[in-house]
């Protein structure tokens, strides 16, 4: 995002955040008119699409100073949706999603079409399309995965309107079947717990008869990627069941060595 633009963007949830608090509050309401009403005050231009106020937030930069003081030792505030046209800036304990550097690296035959390599459009389409055409989702989770919809948006009772990345249906060996959100992020975007806790409630919601098996995908360079299965724990906070990161290389780059690493690791 451009300096002017973050900066517009930080004197606007600034002045949301300060109108709403108080010393001590670890939940803070406000609606989405609210963000059309002060711009106006303030004579700040808002893009057309005003989610991006909130998306940058979430995912691109962090907060604004005066906001980020009233954080805890251990907590940070987060923006979540709490209904329709409503968010809630929420202290929570600090909980990232980022790739560990020291796990291994497991190398599969890239099968990704090159006419698709070189017609996608942002990083989070291109991760995508990597993930789909590798069957990346199957190889993680031991299952056979399906891509069922992208871009599912839809809304979430006590959470409004919300995206789903890509949406994936499984079966495994016994027959069960599963429901397989997908977020992705692409170059300097971040994955973010909120969107985690929104794709496992609408699983809940829209497809209570099947396992939910929340995915979150990650570029670390433009072949390698990282694999996350999150869940939730009974305090409501989103933990890393297990995480993978696979490097896409030509099919005569994985040696005799590899594979043979691979089968001990098996």
């Amino acid at each position: 995002m451009k300096a002017k633009a973050r900066n517009r963007y930080e004197a606007l949830i600034e002045t949301i955040f300060v109108r709403h608090y108080t010393q001590g509050d670890t939940v803070v309401a406000f609606r989405r008119e609210e963000l059309e009403e002060t711009a106006k005050k303030l004579k700040i231009q808002l893009p057309k699409n005003l989610g991006d106020v909130i998306y940058s937030f979430r995912y691109r930069n962090p907060l604004p100073a005066k906001i980020l003081a009233t954080q805890p030792p251990g907590q940070e505030w987060l923006i979540e949706g709490s209904g329709t046209a409503k968010y809630e800036f929420r202290l929570v304990p600090i909980n990232r999603i980022a790739p560990n550097p020291n796990l291994m690296v497991t190398k599969i035959p890239d099968a990704t079409p090159e006419i698709i390599s070189a017609s996608s459009l942002s990083d989070e389409q291109a991760l995508l399309a990597k993930v789909r055409y590798n069957r990346l989702i199957d190889v993680f989770l031991g299952l056979t995965a399906y891509s069922l919809q992208n871009h599912l948006r839809t809304t979430v009772k006590g959470m409004g309107q919300i995206e789903i990345d890509e949406v994936y249906v499984g079966i495994d060996k016994h027959g069960c079947q599963y429901i397989i959100p997908v977020q992705a992020k692409g170059g300097s975007d971040q994955l973010s717990t909120v969107q985690a806790k929104q794709d496992i409630a609408c699983c809940a919601e829209k497809f209570p008869e099947l396992v939910c098996r929340a995915i979150s995908a990650q570029f670390m360079d433009d072949s390698h990627i990282a694999l996350f299965e999150l869940c939730l724990d009974e305090a409501g906070l989103v933990r890393t069941v297990e995480e993978r990161h696979y490097k896409l290389v030509p099919a005569d780059q994985i040696s005799a060595a590899d594979r043979e690493s691979y089968r001990r690791r098996a």
